[in-house]
């Protein structure tokens, strides 16, 4: 076995947090991760921050993406990240938004942590290398 046949597969973990109940793009997104050799899990609509904490330590996920649309993003984002540093999941964890982001409020929430937001439009190729590149690496 070559040493990429031995690496396992990026895990990643779609999340919709809050009230937002559009989902087409996080239904998308999935496919498209899915598509392209990655591990996913899609949170279903309507989850608490803690909840997608819950998940991201019980998957042993690689990425987070959260996909927000709701405008609440300055509020649940913050609480997510925040869980997984509870938990100690944080520094291994990649941290993607997906949604709708006014660009007044990217800057704070990457000082957060979150590695990149993509916006309505962003090229499937784009999200999926930028996540190859900056993944974690695990055995």
């Amino acid at each position: 076995m070559s040493a990429e046949q031995e690496r396992r597969a990026i895990r990643c973990l779609v999340a919709k947090v809050g009230l937002d109940g559009h989902d087409r793009g996080a239904h998308v997104i999935t496919r498209a991760l899915r598509d392209a050799g990655f591990e996913v899990v899609y949170s279903g609509l309507h989850r608490a921050p803690d909840e997608i904490v819950q998940a991201a330590v019980q998957e042993d996920v690689d990425v987070l993406g959260i996909s927000i649309l709701s405008g609440a993003h300055n509020t649940l984002v913050p609480k997510v990240i925040e869980g997984l540093k509870e938990y100690g999941a944080f520094e291994d964890t990649l941290i993607v938004v997906g949604g709708i982001i006014p660009d007044d409020d990217k800057a704070e929430l990457k000082e957060l942590g979150v590695a990149e937001i993509f916006g309505p439009g962003t090229p499937m190729e784009e999200t999926i290398a930028f996540i190859r590149e900056h993944a974690p690496e695990r055995a």
